[in-house]
C-alpha cells in the first residue's frame, strides 16, 4: 500500500511546511475479493432484463429481491432445493382460508458461497417466514433460547490447543425442519411456488422454519433431548456445552443454532 504523509511541523516563531514524504508499508495479509453491491438498482434492472423468464445463466447478487432473483436459473435452482430437500415434504400442507386465521407473510434470503480464493462455491437460500406478525398466544408461546457464551467456547479451544485433541466441526442442513410444531401457524404461499389449483389455500405448517418467534428453542429442546439420551450432560454454567464420559476418556460437544463442534480425547471415537 503507498500511502502519501505530508507532515506539518509548527516551532515557537512561526509555521514552517516540510517537504512532503512518501512513506511505503507492506503486510503480507491476503484479502478475499469483495462480491460487487448494487448501487444503482435501475441500471442492474436494465442490464439483466430478458423477456425470457428464468434463463439467465449468468451470477446474480445476493442483495437482489426474489422477483429479480428468481429471472436466475442459480437462484431458482436453490430455492427448489431448499424446498425438496429431504425431511422438508411435510413442512406444511394447504388449507382453506379463514378470515379468522392469522397469517403470516414469508421471504427468500440470498447468500452467495466463496471459497478461500473467492470463486464462487455454490448459492444458497432460506426461507424465512415473518414471524414479527405472529400473536403471542395464538400462534407461539414458549420464545426463550439459550445462546453459547463466548468464554465457554475460548475454554474449550484452551483445552484442545493444550491437549493437542482433535476437533470437528458439524453442519446440520435443514435444522429447524426436525422439530414438530405444536401451535397452529399459517403462512402464505410461496410466490413461484403457488399451488394453481388451491390457490387460494394458506400453508398450515407442522414444521419450524427460520424466522418464526418459537423455533430457536423450539430446537434446542430436541436437540438436547437427543443428546441426553445417548449419554451426554449439559454443563450447568452453560447448557450448550454438553459433556460425555466414556470410560478413561471424556468428550465436549459445543452447539450453535445449527452449527457443532465435537472434541475429545480419543480422536479414533470422533471418526
Amino acid at each position: 500500500m503507498l500511502t502519501s504523509i505530508s507532515i506539518v511541523s509548527s516551532n515557537i516563531k512561526g509555521s514552517t511546511l516540510l517537504s512532503s514524504s512518501s512513506v511505503i508499508r507492506q503486510h503480507p495479509m491476503v484479502l478475499r475479493p469483495r462480491l460487487p453491491k448494487i448501487t444503482n438498482l435501475t441500471t442492474f434492472l436494465a442490464s439483466s432484463a430478458s423477456p425470457v423468464f428464468r434463463t439467465l445463466s449468468s451470477p446474480a447478487y445476493e442483495s437482489i429481491t426474489f422477483y429479480n432473483a428468481d429471472r436466475y436459473v442459480v437462484w431458482h435452482g436453490a430455492m427448489k432445493y431448499k424446498i425438496q430437500a429431504p425431511g422438508s415434504n411435510d413442512t406444511w400442507s394447504l388449507v382453506s382460508f379463514h378470515h379468522l386465521m392469522n397469517v403470516i407473510g414469508n421471504r427468500w434470503v440470498y447468500k452467495i458461497k466463496c471459497c478461500a480464493n473467492g470463486i464462487i462455491e455454490h448459492y444458497k437460500a432460506w426461507l424465512v417466514a415473518r414471524g414479527f406478525n405472529q400473536q403471542e398466544d395464538i400462534d407461539y408461546s414458549k420464545t426463550f433460547s439459550h445462546v453459547i457464551k463466548q468464554a465457554t467456547i475460548r475454554l474449550v479451544f484452551s483445552i484442545v490447543v493444550s491437549c493437542i485433541w482433535k476437533i470437528n466441526q458439524l453442519n446440520i442442513h435443514n435444522a429447524f425442519l426436525n422439530g414438530t410444531l405444536d401451535e397452529e401457524v399459517h403462512m402464505q404461499q410461496l410466490p413461484s411456488f403457488i399451488n394453481s389449483i388451491l390457490f387460494s389455500h394458506v400453508c398450515r405448517l407442522h414444521k419450524f422454519l427460520y424466522g418464526l418467534k418459537q423455533a430457536p428453542q423450539a430446537w434446542y429442546t430436541h436437540l438436547s433431548d437427543y443428546h441426553f439420551s445417548i449419554g451426554f450432560c449439559a454443563l450447568k454454567i452453560d447448557s450448550l456445552l454438553f459433556i460425555l464420559f466414556m470410560g478413561a476418556d471424556i468428550f465436549y460437544l459445543l452447539v450453535c443454532i445449527d452449527d457443532i463442534l465435537l472434541t475429545g480425547s480419543n480422536s479414533t471415537l470422533l471418526n
